[in-house]
């Protein structure tokens, strides 16, 4: 049987299809327009072009941008807040470190006078290693005070209450403000009052779930 080229049609197959007694001729065939892959260099290089890149391509681009300042720049801060993420992320996933950091929160607002800080542990030593955390320093007239390893120091329960007390053991580190030896006490005398309060608030919230 003759065959024509594809797509191609005779006289009589035009006529037959007039008829009915073949199927209605198919469209030809044309390949999809050739569009080039992307070039990831051809992209503009501006700040979206920064916020798709991952931090290991942020950092192989550290001597790539030295003629754009601001994107140079741009890439330091994002590479920065990766980084920041990142340690975020691994202290969101200790519990104990939330709670204290609540319960020392609490505090600072209470004691405006002290100075509370925090910083992520490997931040101030490599390789601090994760069992030790969190790590609570006190300082005071220059010198270290007391230094309180994990969440077992602080009691069966972790409160603000109880925070407070350790840390008062060791230098009278609380202030709110006031000066004086008498403050000093007053302080102390109103952070037991508030810690027996605690417990026997929390004993009767338990009397009543136990009901």
């Amino acid at each position: 049987m003759y065959m024509d080229v594809e797509g191609a049609s005779t006289q009589w197959d035009d006529i037959r299809r007039k008829l009915g007694n073949l199927p209605r001729k198919p469209p030809p065939f044309k390949p999809p327009p050739f569009v080039p892959a992307e070039d990831g260099d051809s992209k503009p290089k501006d700040k979206a072009w920064v916020d798709e890149k991952t931090e290991e391509e942020l950092e192989d681009l550290e001597d790539d941008l030295d003629d754009d300042r601001f994107l140079e720049d741009y890439r330091k801060m994002r590479l920065a807040e990766m980084r920041e993420a990142a340690k975020i992320a691994k202290f969101d996933g200790f519990p104990e470190c939330q709670l204290l950091l609540q319960c020392l929160e609490d505090l600072a607002k209470r004691y405006p006078a002290t100075k509370f800080v925090k910083i992520i542990s490997t931040d101030c030593i490599s390789d601090y290693p994760d069992r030790n955390i969190p790590t609570v320093l006190v300082h005071n007239n220059s010198a270290i005070k007391a230094t309180y390893v994990g969440m077992q120091t602080f009691g069966r329960r972790c409160t603000s209450e109880s925070v407070a007390l350790v840390l008062c053991q060791s230098d009278h580190v609380l202030n709110d403000g006031h000066s004086g030896e008498h403050s000093r006490e007053a302080v102390l005398d109103g952070l037991r009052k508030k810690f027996v309060e605690r417990v026997v608030r929390d004993r009767e919230e338990e009397d009543e779930d136990s009901d």
